[in-house]
């Protein structure tokens, strides 16, 4: 996250979608090299990848990149780019928990429906910057980028998929969150997720949230990362 979020604040206004990639993809894999970490692990283990993903405000080219799984509003208009697998995977845990009438107390001390769906979630890694896009220091797969244009938009927001139900402003969100943890914090039945709140945390996922209000004719200049 660190290393994306230097990245995009050294990019030119005028950098593209594709130049971004190209540059945060080879500003990953010099970690790598530094570390001397072997490609082939770095091939054959997405697990081992440092990866991240990002919704990326462009005020130049009045674009979202959503590279990755992150979310926005546009106008209130909600776009998304899931993990193709990432549905299946939550559905399979939210089973497992509800067959065995696991309770709260249960998953928050440990979750025992992750560790049910940790191998599918490891397969399911085999697809990064093949079938869907991440930002992990390889070729990024820049048919799974969602890019969406603002030009006429009165407002965006830009977010995490922290927030499972995305509203107009900051409040909305972290209530609708608030009463989501409330009443499924286990997280299996009103928003099934691939794991649920542990003993210590304050939500299920990191979380991040920026709301861009259009003033005169141009969109505030803003940028936000995600994980």
């Amino acid at each position: 996250m660190q290393l994306v979020s230097q990245t995009i604040a050294s990019l030119p206004p005028e950098a593209t979608c594709q130049q971004f990639c190209t540059i945060v993809t080879q500003v990953i894999a010099g970690v790598y090299n530094r570390l001397h970490i072997s490609p082939d692990i770095i091939r054959l283990h997405p697990e081992r990848r440092l990866t991240c993903s990002a919704a990326v405000y462009s005020r130049h080219h009045r674009q979202i990149w959503l590279i990755g799984d992150c979310q926005c509003l546009v106008d209130g208009v909600l776009f998304e780019n899931n993990k193709p697998q990432e549905a299946a995977n939550a559905r399979k845990r939210s089973q497992y928990i509800l067959s065995r009438r696991l309770s709260a107390e249960d998953i928050l001390k440990h979750d025992v429906g992750r560790d049910f769906i940790l191998a599918d979630i490891i397969r399911s890694m085999q697809g990064q910057n093949k079938t869907y896009t991440v930002i992990d220091g390889t070729p990024i797969y820049m048919n799974g980028i969602k890019t969406i244009d603002v030009s006429h938009a009165r407002e965006i927001v830009l977010a995490t998929d922290g927030y499972p139900f995305l509203k107009p402003t900051l409040a909305e969100s972290e209530a609708a969150l608030r009463e989501l943890l409330r009443k499924d914090p286990m997280l299996v039945t009103l928003y099934q997720a691939t794991k649920g709140i542990m003993q210590g945390n304050c939500s299920f996922d990191d979380r991040a949230y920026i709301r861009i209000r259009r003033e005169k004719s141009t969109l505030c200049p803003s940028r936000m990362k995600g994980l």
